[in-house]
């Protein structure tokens, strides 16, 4: 684990081999469905499925159908006619008769939802949110020999306006702690001071004393720069009564520190060491950002004194084909490839992520707004959160801050989205309520909150916020600026299609500080409501898949993503072509007028064979100036592209195969080209795969994409042929995907069609090392073959 780094010599060699490295991830025993008592530790469950976490057993095919989605799913569109229902996990750990008293903390990353856990038949809790993480301490309840670990997870009825995914889908840890010890999320990194000549680094330490007389601790903070050398350094002692609890606090001078910011997010090593009597008892392993933020109507949002705009988007959790399984390898690529599009900022909608995705951003330079809640009291489902909500938000609003609160990403806590009743005195109660009680725990960053329908009545509701997100209400920058000019506002929601209005708003005005797009990554779930709208039904089944975001769920950029290159970046071009048939034949005879989260019906292909000479539409999204377009080497004609024609520009193409080519040109300079070209016939499968070597640690993953091309390598864009595929080596196949929104194929069969020419493979490692070889075959096209290094 990268966060921390624990200790574990007081575990007997079984223990530590179970938690490999502290992860409690490996040796699950799993059952689908409910059984009478699956948490007696004499259970025989011989039959049940032995896995590794993280797991979703929504992304499973359902019984007899070879398929994860039913239309009478009690989901819904909304979780994308996936299956909840109730599971049970089991796990076997051994403790020896000397450890049986020492200090065990059991952390569950996330489970979805109402999770009881079990230790020996004894019932340790249950935790209701299946976003927030959550703990138990072992000590005295484990016993010499084998113990017997179950997890009830009762995921029934419709709780959820998104696809939620069922299980222990995060990871799950074991630390072990000797008795003075760190408490569990007891290191606090802050940096009040923060200059390029100078930097202050805080440092506060909850240490628990479980030994039976009080003791002289001392701590030492020790920070490492980005090359290893020490940085700085910081020792106090204090005495802790006997059972007691104190906290550290420290000082850490930094001499001319390298900030943190979203082009260099430089990390620092915080070690904090715990010493009884000279020995060290326990330690913690931080990253630490230095860096400030800042806020006014005036000067905007900045970072390090630098005003920033927030070129934002939403983000569900689910990890598509993988559903909610929270690899750390799937989420740091999501962040990867969002931020290669441009993206600077992500909202977590509506829920905190998991601790790999924070680490993620914290690496790649992502700021993020960490949202807690989709609602509160009032109901957005009737099985949903809000049935906790009153016992229990104050522990998830903890959990969230506690947990998180040491990412240099975060620069916003979010305490909820589109909350209804706004202007009801109670809700303004709850709103500074929650916002009260996250200051109380960090007053370093702003509170926000989504809020839709923004009309004067719900200033008291927006008072309790410290940057108000305005959801879809670009048009009440203005007027309510002229009303309040102290109040700084973005868009928490925007839609893709008026990306050039939207951000426009943000580059006038000082006072909105960014754009986030619902959504920056597709999502299941909240299905066809790119393509369907509002308001949804079951007669939507059979799509799945939300198809609004920037990026599909393989990770590949769809048409709004380009142009929004063109928004966001200079000298920029794309090719699109206008269906000259709708691409899905579905229609929402009676969508609400407030349903604009599609975009253009357009591809990327120049492959249209039944319409030879018919009139095609085609579009280029620019930032040049200027762009001209050929096809087949013949001029067609230049069109403007600036700002004035909102960085597009389009013609009339009889169409003839071969290839179209646009060239674009500032202050008559050629900066960018982008080209179309029509494939012949399908000949071959090409393999490849966006990392060739990977860790054996049973979590690494790698992605093949596979495209279906010509014998001159050329993509056939409207190529759908089924292929099977096969994996020999050190890995498995773990899911498999073709980005289509209604498509029912299973996600883990090796085999699925293609759709506009390829699909995805994703494998998985093992924990052995060695050569592994993915084949692809289709019938009448040539095999094709990647190879990845599993070391």
């Amino acid at each position: 684990m990268k966060k921390i780094i624990y200790l574990f010599a007081i575990l007997t060699a079984s223990v530590a081999q179970a938690q490999n490295n502290a992860l409690f991830d490996e040796g699950w025993l799993f059952y689908r469905g409910d059984t009478a008592n699956a948490q007696e530790p004499k259970l025989n469950d011989k039959s049940w499925r032995t896995l590794n976490l993280p797991h979703d057993w929504s992304m499973e095919d359902l019984p007899g159908t070879g398929s994860p989605f039913s239309p009478d799913a009690i989901s819904g569109v909304s979780g994308g006619f996936t299956t909840g229902g109730t599971g049970w996990y089991r796990k076997r750990f051994t403790v020896n008769a000397t450890d049986i008293h020492k200090q065990l903390y059991l952390q569950f990353d996330g489970v979805y939802m109402n999770a009881d856990v079990w230790l020996n038949g004894v019932h340790l809790g249950c935790h209701p949110y299946g976003y927030t993480s959550f703990w138990f301490n072992l000590a005295g309840k484990v016993k010499a020999g084998e113990n017997v670990l179950a997890v009830r997870v009762n995921n029934e009825g419709k709780n959820s306006r998104w696809y939620s995914g069922s299980g222990i889908y995060r990871h799950v840890w074991l630390r072990a702690a000797a008795p003075v010890h760190i408490a569990q999320w007891g290191t606090v990194i802050t940096t009040p001071q923060v200059s390029a000549e100078n930097a202050t680094v805080a440092v506060k330490v909850d240490v628990i004393n479980k030994t039976a007389k009080a003791s002289q601790v001392q701590v030492v903070a020790t920070l490492y720069a980005p090359d290893r050398k020490v940085a700085g350094k910081a020792t106090i002692t204090q005495r802790i009564a006997n059972e007691g609890k104190q906290v550290f606090s420290l000082q850490v001078p930094v001499q001319h520190p390298q900030l943190w910011n979203t082009d260099n997010p430089v990390l620092y090593t915080a070690v904090t060491e715990v010493l009884l009597n000279g020995q060290r008892t326990d330690a913690s392993t931080i990253p630490v950002g230095i860096r400030s933020i800042t806020y006014d109507a005036v000067k905007g949002f900045c970072v390090n004194g630098k005003m920033i705009k927030l070129q934002g988007g939403c983000v569900h959790h689910d990890n598509g084909a993988l559903g909610a399984k929270a690899l750390d390898r799937a989420e740091e690529r999501r962040v990867q490839l969002l931020k290669a599009s441009g993206f600077n900022a992500i909202r977590c909608s509506h829920n905190p992520p998991s601790p790999a995705f924070l680490d993620a951003c914290d690496r790649e330079g992502m700021l993020v707004i960490d949202e807690a809640f989709d609602m509160w009291g009032d109901k957005k489902n009737k099985q949903d959160y809000h049935l906790y909500f009153k016992d229990w938000w104050q522990r998830d609003v903890e959990s969230m801050l506690y947990r998180d609160r040491n990412h240099p990403s975060i620069v916003m806590w979010s305490t909820g989205n589109e909350i209804p009743n706004r202007d009801k005195p109670e809700v303004v109660m709850v709103a500074k309520m929650l916002a009260d009680h996250i200051r109380s725990i960090d007053n370093t960053r702003p509170v926000t909150c989504g809020v839709n329908g923004i009309e004067e009545n719900e200033d008291p509701f927006i008072a309790s916020l410290d940057i108000a997100g305005y959801n879809y209400a670009r048009d009440k920058y203005e007027y309510d600026h002229q009303r309040l000019p102290q109040r700084v506002m973005f868009a928490t929601e925007s839609f893709a299609k008026e990306a050039f209005e939207y951000w426009r708003e943000v580059q006038k005005h000082s006072w909105v500080i960014g754009d986030f797009v619902w959504t920056a990554f597709d999502h299941i779930g909240e299905a066809s409501i790119g393509w369907l709208g509002y308001p949804q039904n079951k007669n939507f089944y059979p799509w799945n898949l939300a198809y609004c975001g920037d990026i599909d769920i393989c990770g590949w950029k769809r048409p709004q993503s380009y142009y929004r290159d063109a928004v966001w970046k200079p000298n920029q071009l794309s090719l699109f072509v206008e269906c000259p048939v709708r691409s899905f034949p579905q229609v929402n005879p009676k969508p609400e007028v407030w349903s604009k989260w599609d975009w253009k019906d357009v591809q990327d292909s120049w492959q249209w064979d039944r319409f030879k000479d018919s009139l095609l539409t085609v579009a280029a999204y620019s930032s040049c100036e200027e762009v001209e377009l050929f096809l087949n080497d013949q001029s067609l004609g230049k069109k403007a592209t600036d700002t004035s024609h909102h960085l597009e520009a389009s013609w009339q193409v009889a169409y003839r195969p071969g290839v179209l080519k646009a060239v674009g040109y500032t202050a008559g300079v050629k900066v960018a080209e982008s080209l179309l070209q029509t494939a012949g016939e399908v000949t071959s499968l090409r393999l490849t795969a966006d990392r060739d070597t990977i860790m054996a640690n049973n979590q690494d993953l790698s992605y093949i994409t596979v495209e279906l091309t010509d014998a001159k390598g050329v993509r056939h864009t409207q190529a759908d042929n089924a292929l099977h595929f096969s994996i020999e080596g050190p890995a498995t196949i773990v899911a498999v995907s073709n980005a289509n929104p209604a498509s029912l194929e299973s996600f883990q069969q090796p085999q699925r069609k293609a759709w506009r020419g390829r699909c995805q493979v994703v494998i998985q490692a093992g924990r052995q090392k060695g050569l592994v070889t993915i084949r692809a075959k289709g019938a009448g096209v040539q095999e094709g073959v990647a190879t990845i290094v599993v070391r």
